[in-house]
């Protein structure tokens, strides 16, 4: 009976274990084991609206240990901190225990590598030092606090300001992909609230002003030239500054340079600009590539080690010219799971084709302004526009699939109807 351990619970890990669980842990024809340092599991492209305070991120946890009984796969909470490959075996330290040596060796037949990204700072002088980044629960929590912390300084501050119309309180957010146009978006959203309330701080919603940086010359490069512009616009209407064709040169305490020469002031500057591997990757000595992500091959297996698969934003598939067969998100890491799914558990695996990706659009939100995107083969072959109240459901429905895939219709609805009470008794965003 073979055992495959599973790094990484996010979408790609916890997708991968619940598959493997259902077709291999029920029938005892596997041991599936997920390791993941975390007790939940967390839908990454939420991380914006946590940061923003537009959601609790208690009420969309997943609990690993409950979905493993649930679906027939051991969970190990707890860190890998090294893999040895030629005796097949990880080590893994305790997230529970105090001791510094409570580490446990566990036999892998095969071991897939999906531990996600970290953010990449591109070497810019001071971005590491000075940026917040939305790698996880607790970075985008830590900045909604320091966001709320500089909003209550900025209300004491306002009577002893000397310009009248400036703001109190500025904020660059690094990157015009789909996480930074998103927080800037729930972030114009929060910003009202609380200056409606009287809360934090603000007494008008022009206190604070946002900027988006961007290096290339379009925001949302994932989507056509119409549907970026219509973001833009919206984004615009909101208050919302746009800086493209504009790269960062330095980043400092309290304000960002740009190679043009020009000065953002900045309490808070988030960076949302680009995703590398963690520096675990590099101990594993197998293939990387300059953003230290697992090199694999068309079936998804290191093209170092055969017995390691990787799969999601830790790793990179490569064209025979060297480009990138898949973004990094999470509509590309379920496709991954998916097939390595079938890769694992089929008789013949080499008779199957490679993995291949398929984009079938993107849907970014932009709050209370609806939302924008392209569904890609909507019609036949044919791309169609979506924005609005529709792009909005579209985008909540996409994260209610991911729910019900794990917890089943039932709880599914179940968790979707518990979160609309809770916002008919609760503030509209979390300002404390």
């Amino acid at each position: 009976m073979q055992s495959i351990v599973i790094v990484g619970g996010g979408v790609a890990g916890l997708e991968l274990a619940t598959r493997l669980g259902r077709r291999l842990g029920a029938r005892h024809k596997g041991r599936v084991i997920l390791i993941d340092s975390a007790p939940t599991h967390f839908w990454k492209p939420l991380l914006h609206a946590v940061a923003a305070g537009t959601i609790d991120p208690a009420d969309h946890m997943i609990d690993y240990a409950r979905q493993a009984i649930d679906n027939h796969f051991t969970f190990v909470c707890g860190e890998v901190v090294d893999v040895d490959r030629a005796r097949r075996t990880l080590t893994v330290r305790s997230r529970f225990e105090d001791a510094p040596d409570a580490h446990t060796v566990i036999d892998y037949d095969r071991v897939v590598l999906a531990y996600g990204s970290v953010t990449n700072f591109f070497g810019i002088p001071g971005a590491q030092e000075h940026c917040l980044a939305l790698d996880s629960v607790k970075g985008a929590e830590v900045f909604r606090q320091r966001f709320l912390g500089l909003c209550a300084q900025a209300g004491r501050r306002r009577n002893a300001r000397t310009d009248a119309g400036a703001p109190l309180l500025d904020i660059v957010i690094v990157g015009a992909g789909p996480t930074g146009i998103e927080l800037a978006a729930d972030l114009r959203h929060t910003v009202d609230t609380l200056a409606h309330y009287g809360l934090a701080g603000l007494e008008s919603p022009h206190q604070v002003h946002i900027r988006i940086v961007e290096r290339g010359p379009q925001v949302l490069p994932s989507l056509d030239a119409e549907a970026s512009g219509l973001a833009v616009r919206k984004l615009r209407a909101m208050g919302i500054e746009i800086c493209t064709d504009t790269a960062i040169a330095e980043v400092r305490a309290d304000e960002v340079e740009t190679t043009d020469g020009r000065v953002f002031p900045a309490a808070i500057t988030v960076w949302a600009a680009g995703v590398k591997g963690p520096r675990f990757s590099a101990g594993l000595n197998v293939a990387l590539n300059r953003n230290d992500q697992v090199v694999v091959d068309a079936r998804l297996r290191s093209v170092t080690d055969p017995d390691i698969h990787a799969m999601g934003d830790c790793c990179t598939l490569l064209n025979p010219d060297k480009t990138a067969m898949a973004p990094p998100s999470a509509q590309a890491a379920r496709q991954q799971a998916v097939y390595l799914a079938k890769v694992l558990t089929h008789k013949a695996p080499d008779a199957l084709p490679g993995f291949q990706y398929r984009d079938y659009g993107t849907l970014v939100s932009l709050g209370r302004a609806g939302a924008v995107g392209i569904l890609r083969r909507a019609i036949g072959n044919r791309h169609l526009h979506v924005k609005g109240p529709f792009a909005l459901a579209m985008y909540g429905l996409t994260y209610q699939r991911h729910v019900m895939g794990h917890l089943g219709p039932v709880r599914m609805c179940g968790n979707l109807l518990a979160r609309w009470f809770r916002s008919k008794m609760l503030m509209p965003v979390r300002w404390h």
